[in-house]
């Protein structure tokens, strides 16, 4: 009896390990993971005259199986698609990515852009205007005066040109530093940077002339005192000069002293 029943199971175990590696499943799923589906693989085949009755046992409910592409990796499978979708879903990331990667750098250039406290380090700045504005940015209020004659620049203090000078360089220093300071456009910047350097030059070129023409005025009140009291050439006998001489006088003075 013991020996029925160990020929029973071992029978039975011959009959699984049959089943299991039967060649059409094993053909299926090759074709599943790796192998090209090809109908012609398919087991149990027609035979002769198509006459196999295992065939038919096995076939006969999927007449189509042979014709369909059920691989996951084939041209329409599943798994092809779901790589398909990865693919596209990772494009969708990279371009959101690249979306935020230009806004980070847009917002980064425009903070720099509008940000005053680099503007130091503008190379604008740096290369050409600091250079332009560095006397009105000293704010040495000497300097003005300097190489000028003591009497000339009492004169220009008496009469209020100095003082002149001097408030007309501090607003523009102000209106520069102000400029600076404001967050503003980087073009903005250096516009105001451009209105200011041609004011600043007008200025310097207004204040040059004006202590041109009191050194000038200076000169001729001198002469002009020295020919009424007699010592210039342009006199009378008495020692005075006529109004029409005096005036020559002046005149050829200026012109000599004239450029």
């Amino acid at each position: 009896m013991l020996f029925v029943s160990a020929l029973w199971l071992l029978a039975g175990h011959s009959f699984a390990q049959m089943y299991v590696h039967d060649q059409s499943v094993i053909y299926q799923q090759e074709r599943m993971v790796f192998k090209q589906w090809d109908q012609d693989k398919f087991t149990p085949t027609h035979g002769f005259l198509w006459l196999n009755p295992l065939y038919w046992l096995t076939w006969a409910w999927h007449t189509d199986y042979h014709n369909t592409d059920r691989r996951p990796l084939s041209g329409s499978g599943p798994q092809t698609q779901r790589l398909a979708l990865v693919a596209a879903m990772q494009n969708t990331d990279n371009a959101y990515k690249l979306q935020a990667d230009t806004l980070r750098n847009t917002a980064i250039s425009e903070a720099i852009n509008y940000n005053s406290s680099l503007s130091d380090a503008d190379p604008l700045w740096l290369l050409y205007y600091s250079k332009e504005f560095k006397l009105l940015l000293q704010q040495d209020d000497g300097a003005a005066l300097s190489g000028v004659p003591g009497r000339t620049q009492a004169y220009l203090q008496s009469s209020g040109t100095y003082n002149w000078y001097l408030d007309e360089s501090h607003s523009l220093a102000e209106r520069l530093n102000t400029a600076r300071s404001t967050t503003l456009d980087r073009g903005s910047r250096i516009l105001a940077y451009y209105r200011l350097l041609n004011e600043w030059r007008r200025l310097s070129a207004d204040w040059e002339t004006k202590k041109q023409q009191a050194g000038l005025f200076l000169h001729l009140s001198d002469r002009a005192n020295r020919v009424k009291t007699g010592n210039g050439s342009a006199t009378l006998g008495n020692g005075y000069g006529s109004d029409i001489q005096i005036g020559d006088a002046i005149l050829s003075q200026q012109k000599s002293l004239t450029p």
